[in-house]
């Protein structure tokens, strides 16, 4: 019999164990939180207790240099925690309201950008891009950095009529929150890929290159003992290429990115939403991408200066109706907005909410 403190390797330790002791001791106790600045917000606990939380940006893919001096600025002002939001926000917590304006200071004169908190852009959660994806359409690192350089102060000190979430992933196999994202970007490749006979036979295993495929393009070829794909079929997804290296997809200079926008998490006012088609492609223009930003911040800023307080993107878009929102934007509506997945009527009118009617 297994003993109840036995230790094993199986799982991941319990999150409890790295919560600071205050948040510990008040778990699921809590009363109210204050956002205190565009970057400080204060939770208040039941028993009186205050923890006190200030958020900065990070670029994601961090040096290890940069993550020790992070765990040092923690040691030095927060006991030694420190937290990853699940969009890439680091947060360092303390109960102590004294140490506030000094671990400001610490994190600006390190180069920090304190903000993300309340009715504003958080940081970018994203994917990685050519740096390190081996089936990348686009960059990530680099078209989250031209946005941000961009929306600096949406991020720092301008407010928004609600929070704002954006992200990216560089293939439709959207390693990022793409899905469920007021402003999202994702990468899409243009080019059916291309077998290598001769390198795919000693590469591949055939039946499961063909099992990789969701669409059913690929089918064998026995003939050069390979594969042959129906380009009517692919939508171009890059799983083939991830399972058989020799069926190339990747072409930085033909593929590019799509814009959607509408999505959310969060179930309150309505329910969670996917995000929409509003931009079916622009080109790679690396190195700062300048079309892609301008068609982010625009969609943005007219978001920002036509909704309601508290109003997401997508409750805005569906308030106002989708004409309404390609005139305002100057976004040219095209036949490939039209949804005609066969399963659209399923997947758009599923939800677990409801309400009663009178």
């Amino acid at each position: 019999m297994a003993l109840p403190e036995r230790r094993t390797d199986i799982g991941p330790p319990s999150y409890k164990q790295f919560l600071p002791p205050v948040i510990k001791k008040n778990y699921g106790s809590w009363k109210y939180h204050e956002i205190l600045s565009g970057g400080v917000m204060v939770h208040v606990a039941e028993s009186g207790d205050k923890v006190y939380t200030v958020r900065v940006a990070s670029p994601r893919l961090l040096a290890t240099e940069t993550i020790r001096e992070i765990c040092g600025i923690a040691d030095k002002f927060c006991d030694g925690f420190v937290r990853f939001t699940s969009r890439n926000n680091v947060e360092f917590m303390t109960p102590d309201e004294s140490k506030i304006e000094p671990l400001k200071k610490e994190l600006k004169d390190k180069g920090y950008t304190i903000g993300g908190i309340g009715h504003r852009v958080s940081n970018i959660v994203h994917t990685q891009g050519w740096v390190h994806c081996h089936g990348a359409a686009t960059d990530a690192s680099g078209i989250v950095k031209a946005i941000m350089d961009e929306l600096y102060e949406y991020f720092t000190t301008k407010e928004l009529p609600n929070k704002v979430r954006i992200a990216l992933a560089c293939c439709v196999n959207m390693c990022g929150a793409v899905h469920c994202s007021d402003i999202a970007i994702v990468a899409v490749h243009t080019k059916v890929p291309q077998p290598n006979d001769d390198l795919l036979k000693n590469l591949c295993e055939i039946p499961t290159t063909i099992g990789s495929c969701p669409t059913f393009a690929i089918s064998p070829n026995p003939a050069k003992k390979s594969v042959k794909i129906n380009a009517e079929k692919c939508m171009y997804c890059g799983n083939c290429f991830t399972v058989c290296p020799a069926l190339p997809i990747k072409d930085p200079d033909a593929d590019g990115i799509a814009i959607v926008v509408g999505g959310k998490v969060g179930s309150l006012r309505s329910s969670p939403k996917f995000s929409k088609l509003v931009i079916p492609f622009m080109s790679n223009e690396p190195p700062r991408w300048p079309k892609i930003v301008a068609a982010v911040k625009l969609i943005l800023e007219t978001y920002a200066k036509d909704a309601k307080k508290y109003e997401r993107v997508g409750e805005w878009i569906e308030r106002i109706g989708w004409e309404k929102f390609f005139e305002l934007t100057g976004i040219t509506f095209t036949y490939q907005h039209i949804d005609d997945f066969t399963f659209m009527r399923d997947t758009m009118r599923t939800a677990s909410t409801f309400k009663y009617t009178s």
